[in-house]
């Protein structure tokens, strides 16, 4: 169990670099809000929470990623529940701070246009773009006299 991480995850760094490329910024693992969401998009009041299928046990009947083991289940099946139970607690308090929440699950990770898609839907169209640049790339270079 000491080498399950909860930080910079491979499923979380899909997602991040996904939201980055798609000219979204965002902060990390917001220490402050319910739950430290993976990733914080103060500006919005959004957060995202990327969640491993077997630890936070998706439900959707085609993830095979949420299996259950077989042996030890006086211990996993109580551990699975406090999850669960903790998860939605963490998003019902951010729902009641103004905060919008999404959770990615690590199988739909696998489908880079359907995930694009999905968090497009869910942030918006206001993402800096190649086409449209910071202001910081506006001003003109000043021109060196002799």
């Amino acid at each position: 169990m000491s080498r399950v991480r909860s930080k910079d995850t491979a499923p979380e760094m899909v997602v991040r670099r996904l939201v980055h490329a798609m000219g979204y910024r965002f902060r990390l693992h917001g220490g402050k809000l319910p739950g430290k969401p993976d990733l914080v998009f103060p500006g919005r009041r959004k957060v995202i929470f990327v969640h491993g299928c077997f630890w936070h046990r998706h439900d959707d009947p085609s993830c095979k990623l949420s299996r259950t083991p077989k042996s030890n289940l006086d211990y996993w099946r109580p551990k699975f529940e406090r999850n669960r139970e903790r998860d939605a607690v963490n998003l019902e308090r951010l729902t009641e701070l103004g905060w919008e929440a999404l959770v990615i699950w690590e199988c739909q990770t696998r489908d880079r246009e359907a995930l694009t898609r999905l968090i497009h839907n869910f942030l918006g169209t206001n993402a800096r773009t190649a086409s449209s640049p910071g202001p910081w790339r506006t001003r003109q270079p000043a021109s060196a006299t002799p």
